[in-house]
């Protein structure tokens, strides 16, 4: 017989800015898992789980997490697993965990994960990268890694730098002018505020106008051409998030009564086979992130139509443009695209924030808002993606084997695009960014092109005031450079 999966409990928390005696990652975890405990009939079932799956911190070095929120809620799970690296985590541990239950290998799992960014104290120093400071200088695995050496050597290494590329792109294949593009993604965003100053835990609970968000200003400085610090994932946050999965057989005896089931129907995980930002071969479209809608929707029996609302994964504006395209959903399409705020607004809490959005899904599904709902979450630089749907209509599949599937074949999309680190002679840009100083001056532009034999190159521009402002001013994607690459300090610098 199949065993379908419910998510029977679920808790967020944010810890805020004042607070005198703030918990860590760790911490903030015990006490989400305990109020998504406190939404079962009987909380005490927390001391039974049998797995626990923790989507691995970013903002502090906790390996022993799994470990630590089991001894604190005294469990003693057979099964304890921290994620790699990736803001994809929250949904593929559910994926996963949910594979495990419906193979009745498990039986009561906590997904459980939280951040704790917030420095209290002025005077300690900022790391330089604010993202990855909780990931020790010896941590082995390699999806510490987002850009390869070569893009870090042109100034292309954090997402608040890599994902403009992607907007400038879509920028050129929208045909518009750049006031009215900026108009409109500027319209999408200030509708998340809107729904990010409505939820209880969200971290900003300030409505911004379009207008707000596309200009620049003393509390709003440009960070990376196009995109301006409101369009940007706020990862300086304490928040954390819980949800626990049984089989429907156990749920029935700990789920209040009166609520409406939550399924989870089908879920999808993939990787990009250009997995870096120089090897993709369109900066306007994410065939992985197709391909686990597809799966989700294809696992669940449903088609896009049978969902009520959607939470895309938006650390920033492209990831959802580009996750509508994907889904084939129409700009005047009325559904949700956020239940948060997004990570703009609602927080982006490193690798959890997308646990927070299932959370919220499944709270609403429970009173009866929404019947189904699918989020998407990826990491790094569209790289890894999952997909997750939940409902309260009682599944018609089973998802035995489907996560380990995925994870056996993850692997989506062209073949890299191949690369020519001493480009010399003409290429085209395909898109580019200006990165700025604090003071809103341009720092440098990045641009990545093609070479007349159809390989990637990336490039700085020279240091010039009239240069920043044409590739700021009109769209230059396009356009035809000149490759000079410098063999000492291996820099190609692109002149118009």
């Amino acid at each position: 017989m199949d065993t379908h999966v419910v998510i029977a409990g679920w808790g967020q928390i944010t810890q805020p800015k004042e607070t005198k005696n703030p918990l860590n990652p760790p911490g903030l975890m015990i006490q989400a898992a305990e109020r998504a405990g406190r939404t079962l009939t009987d909380p005490s079932m927390l001391s039974r789980l049998d797995g626990i799956l923790v989507v691995r911190p970013l903002s502090a070095h906790c390996p022993d997490a799994p470990a630590r929120v089991a001894r604190a809620l005294g469990a003693d799970p057979g099964f304890l697993h921290i994620s790699n690296i990736g803001g994809n985590s929250p949904q593929t541990l559910i994926n996963q965990a949910a594979d495990l239950i419906a193979e009745n290998r498990l039986e009561r799992v906590l997904v459980v994960g939280a951040e704790a960014y917030v420095t209290r104290n002025t005077d300690d120093p900022k790391p330089d990268n604010a993202l990855l400071q909780g990931i020790p200088e010896d941590y082995a695995k390699d999806d510490a890694v987002g850009t390869t050496p070569l893009e870090i050597l042109h100034g292309i290494q954090h997402p608040m730098q890599g994902f403009p590329l992607f907007e400038t792109a879509l920028w050129h294949a929208s045909g518009q002018p750049l006031s009215t593009y900026l108009e409109k993604i500027g319209t999408l965003w200030s509708r998340f505020s809107r729904v990010g100053a409505g939820h209880p835990y969200a971290w900003v609970k300030t409505p911004r106008t379009a207008d707000e968000i596309i200009t620049p200003s003393r509390h709003n400085r440009p960070i990376a051409f196009p995109y301006t610090k409101y369009m940007n994932a706020f990862i300086t946050v304490d928040q954390a998030a819980a949800v626990i999965l049984m089989p429907e057989s156990a749920a029935r005896s700990c789920c209040p009564k009166d609520r409406r089931p939550v399924y989870f129907l089908g879920g999808g995980y993939a990787r990009d086979r250009q997995r870096f930002m120089m090897e993709k071969s369109d900066f306007t479209v994410s065939v992985p992130m197709k391909t686990v809608v597809d799966k989700a929707l294809d696992r669940a029996g449903l088609t896009l139509d049978q969902v009520d609302c959607f939470d895309f994964y938006s650390c920033f504006p492209c990831a959802v443009s580009i996750a509508k395209k994907m889904a084939g959903i129409s700009d005047d399409d009325p559904r949700p695209l956020t239940l948060t705020g997004g990570l703009g607004f609602f927080g982006g809490p490193g690798n959890n924030y997308n646990l927070h959005a299932v959370a919220t899904l499944a709270e609403q599904i429970a009173k009866g808002q929404y019947r189904t709902g699918l989020v998407t979450a990826l990491g790094w630089f569209m790289y890894k993606h999952a997909a997750g749907i939940y409902s309260s209509r009682r599944p018609e599949k089973s998802l035995a084997g489907t996560s380990a599937a995925d994870h056996e074949n993850p692997l989506a999309g062209p073949d890299p695009v191949p690369v020519d680190e001493a480009p010399a002679g003409n290429g085209v840009i395909e898109t580019y960014t200006i990165v700025y100083h604090p003071d809103q001056t341009p720092a440098y532009a990045v641009i990545y092109g093609r070479t007349r034999q159809g390989q990637r190159f990336v490039a700085r521009t020279a240091n010039d005031p009239d240069l920043f402002a044409a590739l700021s001013g009109r769209d230059m994607v396009g356009h035809t450079v000149r490759l000079a690459h410098d063999p000492i300090t291996r820099i190609t610098t692109a002149h118009l």
